[in-house]
């Protein structure tokens, strides 16, 4: 029996939203002229927020406004092992930290599943352990150039659990054959903490604390 847990970043494992910060980190290490053009980013959150613009369009639009049109992805992976030195340092929850180290120790293979770009993600999951990181992806142009699109869906929602399924039958794993933990904060997250065979509520906000209520997941605090 393989035994999995699978884990959402921010706000789980990380006290606050990520995708912002590192937009500001990248600008103010590349190009802080381009903290300039926040107000627009904040037009396309408000955007959202009416339902005019979907995440995945607010995430190419901030992605572009911030980083710009292309990056080569050796300097954009030097600003991402940056951020998550800091994110380490400042971010990540201890009791993240110790929920994850107690499931490596009881032999779970530990996944992370986040909407967020991989190009971070993967940096911030090495460095607390993680086996294998499901995220967002970045097209790149030919010459391997990180743009601002999406390749293939944002990974959130139900679309979240459809990609970790696909990592499953990459990865000849057979859902049967497996035990699964799911930790999130969010109500976003219900598919896969209804999938999954233990499922936990981390710093759950109030929609998915009243689900965790009637489903019967447990309550975990690892805020302070």
């Amino acid at each position: 029996m393989e035994r999995l847990a699978i884990y959402d970043m921010d706000k789980t494992i990380t006290a606050k939203p990520t995708w912002t910060r590192f937009l500001l980190h990248v600008a103010r290490a590349r190009a802080p002229w381009r903290l300039a053009l926040l107000p627009i980013a904040g037009l396309g959150g408000v955007a959202y927020l009416l339902r005019r613009m979907d995440r995945a369009a607010l995430k190419r639009l901030s992605h572009r406004l911030m980083l710009g049109r292309a990056l080569p992805p050796a300097e954009l992976a030097a600003v991402a092992e940056a951020f998550a030195e800091l994110e380490m340092r400042e971010g990540v929850l201890r009791g993240a930290q110790d929920q994850i180290a107690a499931d490596r120790a009881a032999g779970y293979r530990l996944v992370m599943a986040t909407a967020s770009h991989r190009y971070y993600a993967e940096a911030i999951g090495r460095r607390l352990g993680f086996d294998d990181v499901i995220a967002t992806n970045a097209k790149r142009d030919g010459r391997g150039h990180i743009l601002s699109d999406l390749e293939g869906e944002n990974c959130y929602g139900p679309v979240k659990l459809h990609m970790i399924e696909n990592w499953l039958a990459a990865a000849g794993l057979n859902r049967a054959d497996c035990h699964v933990r799911a930790y999130s904060d969010h109500v976003s997250d219900a598919p896969l903490l209804a999938w999954a065979d233990e499922a936990f509520a981390v710093n759950a906000h109030g929609p998915l604390a009243r689900l965790a209520a009637v489903r019967g997941w447990p309550l975990l605090h690892w805020r302070g």
